[in-house]
């Protein structure tokens, strides 16, 4: 077999070592440069990567504070508006209970008023009623005549003795 033939070795192993040697500088000097370069973008790449997502992260954060803060206002201005509407309510329903009590008081006296004046009128009209009854029944009946003064004055004792 040639492969064992010690007489060529020395030859194989100074191609072997120039061999070598230059594919160590190949790598050196081409390949490993760009493979660095490539880890150092890819890297970079990451590291911006997360950078950018940190900061998204915090600025997601304070957003997320900031919306927080604006629906926590609002829900105060809701609660807020809802009480001075409620109260307003209440105020308003208040006054206009008022008004219509004070207005149903004025109506039941003023109603009271025209009941005492109608009773009075009645009461008087029955007077005058009673008093020409009595004057045209003891006429006919009895055939006595009483002066006028004395019966209007029993008849208006009576009335007045009915009021009370």
């Amino acid at each position: 077999m040639p492969q064992l033939d010690v007489s060529g070795f020395p030859s194989q192993i100074f191609w072997l070592v120039i061999t070598f040697v230059f594919l160590w500088w190949l790598m050196a000097k081409v390949a490993l440069p760009k493979v660095g370069l490539v880890l150092e973008e890819r890297q970079k790449k990451i590291n911006d990567s997360l950078n950018m997502a940190e900061n998204l992260r915090i600025e997601a954060g304070s957003e997320l504070e900031a919306y927080e803060i604006a629906i926590s206002v609002a829900h105060d201005e809701a609660r807020k508006v809802i009480n001075d509407a409620n109260q307003e309510g209440t105020q308003a329903s208040a006054n206009q209970l008022a008004e219509m009590r004070i207005s149903l008081t004025n109506q039941i006296a003023e109603v009271e008023t025209e009941i005492e004046a109608v009773k009075e009128k009645a009461l008087e009209d029955i007077g005058q009623s009673a008093k020409e009854v009595a004057i045209s029944t003891l006429d006919k009946l009895v055939g006595i005549k009483i002066p006028a003064k004395t019966l209007n004055a029993a008849i208006d004792n009576a009335m007045t003795k009915g009021r009370k």
